[in-house]
C-alpha cells in the first residue's frame, strides 16, 4: 500500500513589528494635533464693559428731633431744676457730595410763636383766658432756661452706613430756648454720609431752670415754647 503522509498545517500568529507600532502611534498623535488645531481655530474673544450712573438723594432728618414733655413742677418756694431725657433723632445724608452738615436749634420767633416759655392756653378757654394760643401779657420764663447737654451721647451708624460719624456739640451745654441759633451737631467734610442716629442721651440731657417766682397758671394752662431744628449742608 502506498503511504499517505499528512502534513499538519499550523496557523501562526501575525506579529507586528516595532516600526509599524511607532508609525501607528505617530499617526494617532497627528490626528489629535490636527483636531486641537481645528478647535483652536474656532476659539473667539470679545472685549466687554459696563458702567453705572449716580443720582443724588437728599439731606433730611430720618427721625426728626422732638423735645419730650417736661411734666409738672410742684412749687417749693425755691428755684428748681427739672431734668428729662432728650429723644433720639437721625440724619440721612444721601446727597453723595461729602459736604458735611450741621443741626442748629433755636426758639421760634414767627407769628403766634414764642421763642421762650410763655403762658399758653391749649383750649378755647382756660379760666378767664381765651385760646387756643399764647395769653397776651401772660407769664413767661427768661430766655436760656432750657439747656441741652450731649455728654455721653453719640451718633450710631444706620444699617449699611460706614465712614466717619458726625459729632454732637453740646458737651458743655447748649441753650434751646433762645432766638439765636445754636449748633448742636456737626458732620465734617466727607463725614456723616449715610444715615446716623443719636443714642445714649442721659437722664439729665435736658435741664430746665425755674425761679422761685414761677407763677401758677389758670386751669389747663401750661408754659409753652416753640422750637425750630434746622438741618443745613456744610459743617
Amino acid at each position: 500500500m502506498a503511504e499517505h503522509t499528512v502534513r499538519p498545517r499550523y496557523r501562526g500568529l501575525r506579529m507586528t513589528s516595532p516600526t509599524r507600532r511607532f508609525a501607528a502611534r505617530t499617526s494617532a498623535l497627528a490626528a489629535v494635533l490636527t483636531l486641537a488645531l481645528a478647535t483652536s481655530a474656532l476659539a473667539q474673544t470679545q472685549n466687554d464693559s459696563t458702567q453705572f450712573s449716580v443720582s443724588a438723594g437728599t439731606l433730611a432728618f430720618s427721625t426728626v428731633p422732638a423735645l419730650p414733655s417736661l411734666g409738672a413742677i410742684t412749687l417749693t418756694g425755691a428755684s428748681q431744676t427739672t431734668t428729662a431725657t432728650m429723644t433720639n433723632f437721625g440724619v440721612d445724608d444721601a446727597t453723595g457730595t461729602g459736604s458735611g452738615w450741621n443741626v442748629t436749634v433755636q426758639g421760634h420767633t414767627g407769628s403766634g410763636e414764642s421763642p421762650v416759655f410763655a403762658q399758653y392756653c391749649p383750649n378755647a378757654t382756660c379760666g378767664t383766658d381765651s385760646g387756643p394760643g399764647y395769653v397776651s401779657s401772660g407769664a413767661s420764663l427768661p430766655a436760656n432756661s432750657l439747656t441741652l447737654n450731649s455728654t455721653g451721647a453719640s451718633f450710631a451708624a444706620g444699617t449699611g452706613t460706614t465712614g466717619t460719624a458726625p459729632t454732637l456739640q453740646c458737651g458743655s451745654g447748649c441753650y434751646v430756648d433762645s432766638s439765636t441759633p445754636v449748633k448742636v451737631a456737626s458732620a465734617a467734610t466727607s463725614a456723616g454720609m449715610g444715615t446716623w442716629n443719636t443714642q445714649s442721651w442721659s437722664g439729665t440731657s435736658l435741664s430746665l431752670a425755674t425761679p422761685s417766682s414761677l407763677k401758677v397758671l389758670q386751669t389747663n394752662e401750661v408754659y409753652h415754647v416753640d422750637i425750630v431744628w434746622t438741618l443745613t449742608s456744610g459743617p
